[in-house]
């Protein structure tokens, strides 16, 4: 098993009540919708092989989905840095691998950023948004084909937090979604493992056992509307990092959220 890590993680939920609990979003600039950080080539190279070798695991669109997953990958490629370079049909990303244009477009832009993306629109008529398409590479305790053509509620059906109330602010929050304005929130799980590709069926929950855990992933989660064709992007950055790289600060703020997660010593690992 690959332990692909970041040094440091630049945001701890757990670090304000607002952030922790659902839906727990605020609004972010554009311009800071993806991000690039240490992990970026031993992540790339792990989607790679993914995309390379289960395909069928890590992506499915429905037909009527493309024109939105078309429009995404357009705004991939118009937002990724400096340091990508195109060359006719193909996109030389930093760690030097070259990726052609010339595919699936929720493939190809899975292949150019740590980002996992997910399409949601909402049929019309409909009174709830639903998963279309998605490339989804690091899959955290769920299953895309489990999840496709579901609404919002029936997707986070086995989320015990996730209410009637929740799902109809959740909802809300869909529906006055600006492209202007994107919102951002972010998770935290547990684990005694540090595999990014973790799918689980629905109902088969995550539960490591009281201080077996040695790895925090936490998973900065981006909601943007799309300008043209409406739909919604859930864009999913994730971070696997050990108790370690946590600030002081940090490590001080998860033992008052999750006491003795990590044994006795866990969170007294200095940085």
């Amino acid at each position: 098993m690959d332990e692909i890590l970041q040094s440091r993680l630049p945001f701890a939920p757990w670090m304000a009540g607002h952030t922790l609990r659902l839906p727990g979003t605020g609004p972010i600039p554009v311009e800071e919708w993806l991000q690039r950080d240490e992990a970026f080539a031993a992540q790339m190279a792990r989607r790679d092989r993914l995309i390379a070798e289960r395909p069928e695991a890590v992506h499915a669109m429905f037909e009527d989905c493309r024109p939105a997953a078309e429009e995404l990958l357009g705004l991939v490629l118009a937002a990724i840095d400096p340091d990508y370079r195109r060359e006719n049909e193909a996109v030389v990303r930093p760690d030097g691998v070259s990726v052609s244009l010339d595919g699936p477009p929720l493939l190809v832009a899975g292949r150019l950023v740590q980002e996992d993306f997910c399409i949601l629109e909402k049929p019309e008529g409909g009174a709830e948004h639903v998963l279309t398409g998605a490339v989804l590479c690091f899959p955290s305790n769920w299953t895309l084909c489990e999840k496709l053509g579901k609404g919002l509620a029936r997707i986070h059906l086995p989320v015990e937090s996730y209410d009637e109330g929740i799902a109809r602010r959740v909802q809300r929050l869909f529906d006055v979604l600006r492209p202007e304005v994107p919102l951002m929130r972010a998770n935290l799980i547990l684990y005694s493992e540090p595999d990014l590709f973790n799918p689980r069926t629905e109902f088969h929950r995550h539960t490591p056992e009281e201080g077996a855990a040695r790895y925090l992933r936490v998973e900065r989660q981006v909601l943007r509307r799309l300008p043209r064709t409406g739909a919604v992007v859930f864009s999913i950055h994730t971070y696997m990092v050990q108790p370690g790289a946590l600030s002081p600060e940090q490590r001080q703020g998860l033992e008052a959220v999750r006491p003795g997660a990590f044994g006795a010593a866990g969170l007294s690992t200095q940085r």
